[in-house]
């Protein structure tokens, strides 16, 4: 019996243990700088330890066919091919632009230089690679430029059926990424800016009428634009970099000081609408005789501009230049210079457009500083309504009274109010009018199209000057600008405004109306 439990327990043991085999070769076959060489490798060996069980040296860049962690089977092969990176330097040249103006002051047919293009250059490094000494990529991975190419500008006349017509000042307007010039009669024309690249967020002129403040879209990765002035007075005119980025709502010429330019900024973002607005007021000067840039200072510091102040808060200089009248999504207020924090003159319910921008009125100031002209969403003074309410006021701001006063109701959100200067037969010349566009669909002024209007300072004698007939298709929002002084001819002032592309004037008294260009490509309005 005990003999028979010993094989038993002899039998049980043998059994548990795993019987033991030398593990299987596999023979593969490796093509490295051009010599062949067949080693044998463990079965389950990948590609990579197959080359190196062979000796053969990988560098970092070098790679295998089939791939290193590949599992290699019997005669198998592999490749191993050698990369090499390579960086490479050369000047290039880059070659001028050549850009066409059409000029309705030429005679259709003529052509003429403007601008002679010249050629850049730029350093271009590269990088080549090859793999067992043949190149099989190359690509560019730095571009410095050395020098910008100047384009060439070619002034081509096109037929212009406007009769010429005396206008006073100057009126600037920006034609497809160039500023023109309007002076003595509309049918002088002359560029003065023809870089192509004007964005149109700032476009002014100063009162002296000698300089024109604007902004250039920009190339650099952290800007959205960068500001520049023009010195008209310069033949040929000259331009100024003021060193300043990223202006969006605001930047305009001091009343009484044409070299102090106020301004304010934002920060560029990735999401929607493209910036974070700084909600500043910051004034810079240009040096007589340099042109240097002295500045900047701060008035008023970066905030947070009061409810959906991301948009950005539009300023309006008060026509003492003592200070600036501010408007918000939420409100329309005052900032002294030399105040740390504006006055709140007018709250109003702030208008939630559900989309990715905010609504904020415009503001135009009385010729004497005593009366703002804005708009309300709702009733001015109210905060508490619907914000998808869709009604919107005209409204003025008695400075005297501080009380504001609806002048016209269901404007439309872009109604867009400009007081005229004042008016030799309004009240013995201290009197004045105020142009406002009128929402055709006002609930929906959103979309709507709009109605040139304009009225006595005090909302009565209101009266329709474009579209004239109600059927007509009306205005894009805009801001139209006043004549500086009657126009020669009837005496009336004036107002200039944008239709389809094109400029149109308009007599304010008669409704006399003339079409001043036609090719349809002018965006922004500056007269002075």
């Amino acid at each position: 019996m005990r003999y028979r439990l010993l094989w038993v327990f002899l039998l049980v043991l043998t059994a548990c243990q795993a019987p033991t085999r030398p593990p299987q070769a596999i023979r593969v076959t490796i093509q490295a700088d051009g010599e062949t060489h067949t080693v044998q490798v463990p079965a389950g060996t990948t590609a990579k330890e197959a080359v190196a069980l062979a000796g053969i040296t990988l560098e970092p860049l070098d790679r295998l066919e089939p791939a290193g962690y590949t599992v290699l089977t019997d005669g198998a092969q592999v490749r191993v091919v050698r990369v090499q990176e390579v960086f490479e330097t050369q000047e290039e040249v880059i070659p001028f632009e050549r850009q066409t103006v059409r000029n309705e002051a030429l005679p259709e047919g003529e052509t003429r230089v403007v601008q002679q293009g010249v050629n850049g250059r730029k350093r271009v490094t590269y990088r080549l690679v090859y793999e067992d000494g043949q190149l099989t990529a190359r690509q560019v991975v730095n571009e410095e430029i050395l020098q910008e190419a100047v384009p060439e500008i070619v002034m081509v006349g096109v037929r212009s059926p406007f009769t010429p017509e005396p206008i006073p000042g100057r009126l600037a307007y920006l034609n497809a990424g160039n500023a023109w010039i309007m002076e003595g009669d509309t049918g002088q024309r002359r560029p003065v800016v023809l870089t192509g690249d004007l964005d149109g967020r700032i476009f002014r002129l100063s009162p002296d009428r000698r300089w024109l403040l604007f902004t250039r879209h920009s190339t650099e990765p952290d800007r959205i634009n960068e500001l520049w002035l023009a010195d008209l007075q310069a033949d040929p005119v000259r331009l100024l970099d003021l060193g300043i980025a990223n202006v969006i709502h605001f930047a305009d010429f001091s009343p009484k000081q044409p070299k102090v330019i106020a301004y304010s900024s934002v920060e560029p973002r990735e999401a929607p609408p493209g910036w974070q607005a700084n909600n500043e007021l910051a004034l810079i000067q240009i040096a007589p005789v340099s042109g240097k840039v002295l500045g900047p200072k701060i008035f008023l510091e970066p905030n947070a501009g009061g409810v959906y102040g991301w948009w950005g808060t539009v300023f309006a200089w008060r026509p003492d230049a003592q200070g600036l009248a501010l408007a918000q999504p939420d409100g329309v207020g005052y900032l002294k210079l030399g105040e740390e924090q504006p006055e709140r003159w007018i709250a109003f319910t702030p208008y939630r457009t559900r989309a990715d921008w905010a609504w904020v009125p415009g503001i135009s100031w009385s010729p004497q500083g005593d009366v703002l002209f804005t708009v309300s969403h709702g009733l001015p003074g109210y905060t508490g309504g619907d914000e998808a309410d869709p009604t919107f006021h005209l409204i003025a701001y008695s400075t005297l009274l501080q009380q504001a006063f609806v002048l016209v109701e269901d404007v439309g959100m872009f109604a867009y109010p400009v007081a005229s200067p004042l008016l030799p037969h309004v009240d013995n010349g201290s009197g004045y009018w105020v142009a406002y566009l009128q929402a055709i669909t006002p609930h929906q002024s959103e979309l709507s199209r709009y109605v040139l209007m304009v009225m006595d300072r005090d909302g009565s004698d209101r009266r329709r000057l474009y579209p004239t007939e109600p059927g007509d298709l009306g205005l894009e929002p805009q801001e139209v600008v006043w004549s500086p002084e009657p126009l020669p001819q009837s005496g009336n002032p004036a107002l200039a405004f944008l239709h389809e592309g094109n400029v149109y004037l308009i007599d304010a008294r008669t409704g006399k109306v003339r079409q001043l260009t036609g090719d349809g490509q002018t965006s922004r309005l500056a007269w002075r």
